[in-house]
């Protein structure tokens, strides 16, 4: 395996491992019902465009033509806005069980799309990695029974998670070849700020009518967490494992989200170790490998 491909799985799993937490995290901010699912999302994209230019101040600069302004501005609305968005309103109206269960659709998206856009060969290696991750992620979430908080409006919930899966597939596939024109801190600090200027009219009511006062030191912190890690540091490592990795295999690593969600549990009590979750983790590890060896085109191959 080269040093490239190995950095994008370091970085995918460090994505993954963020992403995992920042399910029940979110959850636990919003329970109080002072910061609603608008306001989540309005932390996470604003707050996250505002650590990328302040890091891009740092750094060298890049021209970025206006041709290429609009299309990270279409990259913006698939792979933040839209995804962002629709995973933290539908994480609020259903529950966390069934929400890890939805995220388990987006790898099969991503081998479909890339075989239709990118010309992807479906290799019986990639669906059955696919079958196998899929397989353990589900043994993972459901071998961890009922979980509370089933929320208001489950069906709405899980529609907006699965918008938020395939749209980022979309992502993947679309953008797959572009973002190597340019820096990572090029592209994200453009990507979130189309994203934030978009969200910022209609969300303005809201961060107008919060009681910020009710915010609770606890909720700060989770908040703290979902900005500077599931968001900035993730989405750095996103971009590392984008610009090394096939968009099939980018999307298995969102199979590693169970792991770290069962991990969470086992760690704070709610959970225990048991050998389904061992035969679980195989096999998502499993379905990693085997899409890992899979048959890329001929002009990744060289």
């Amino acid at each position: 395996m080269e040093k490239t491909q190995i950095k994008g799985h370091l970085a995918m799993f460090g994505a993954n491992m963020m992403w995992g937490m920042m399910s029940p995290v979110a959850k636990m901010v919003m329970a109080g019902a002072v910061v609603s699912p608008l306001l989540m999302t309005d932390f996470r994209i604003i707050g996250a465009a505002m650590l990328f230019w302040i890091l891009s101040m740092f750094m060298p600069g890049e021209k970025v033509p206006a041709g290429d302004l609009l299309k990270l501005a279409g990259a913006a609305f698939l792979g933040i806005l839209f995804n962002q968005g629709c995973f933290i309103f539908g994480v609020g109206l259903t529950s966390p069980g069934e929400a890890s269960i939805i995220t388990t659709t987006m790898p099969m998206w991503v081998m479909v799309l890339a075989a239709v856009i990118l010309k992807e060969p479906i290799t019986l290696k990639k669906v059955g990695g696919i079958v196998l991750g899929a397989s353990g992620a589900l043994l993972l979430v459901l071998n961890a029974g009922k979980m509370s908080g089933s929320g208001s409006m489950p069906m709405l919930g899980d529609m907006l998670v699965f918008c938020a899966q395939f749209s980022y597939a979309l992502y993947l596939t679309l953008y797959k070849n572009f973002i190597r024109r340019y820096s990572l801190v090029t592209l994200m600090k453009w990507m979130f700020l189309f994203a934030a200027l978009a969200l910022l009219p209609v969300s303005l009511p809201t961060i107008v009518s919060t009681s910020w006062h009710d915010i609770t030191g606890m909720q700060f912190a989770g908040i703290s967490f979902v900005v500077l890690g599931a968001t900035f540091v993730a989405y750095i490592l996103v971009m590392i494992g984008q610009k090394n990795l096939r968009p099939t295999l980018v999307g298995m690593y969102n199979y590693v989200q169970p792991i770290v969600a069962s991990a969470i549990g086992i760690c704070l009590g709610l959970d225990r170790f048991t050998p389904t979750k061992v035969v679980a983790v195989a096999l998502i590890f499993a379905g990693v490998w085997l899409v890992t060896i899979s048959k890329a085109r001929a002009d990744e191959q060289k």
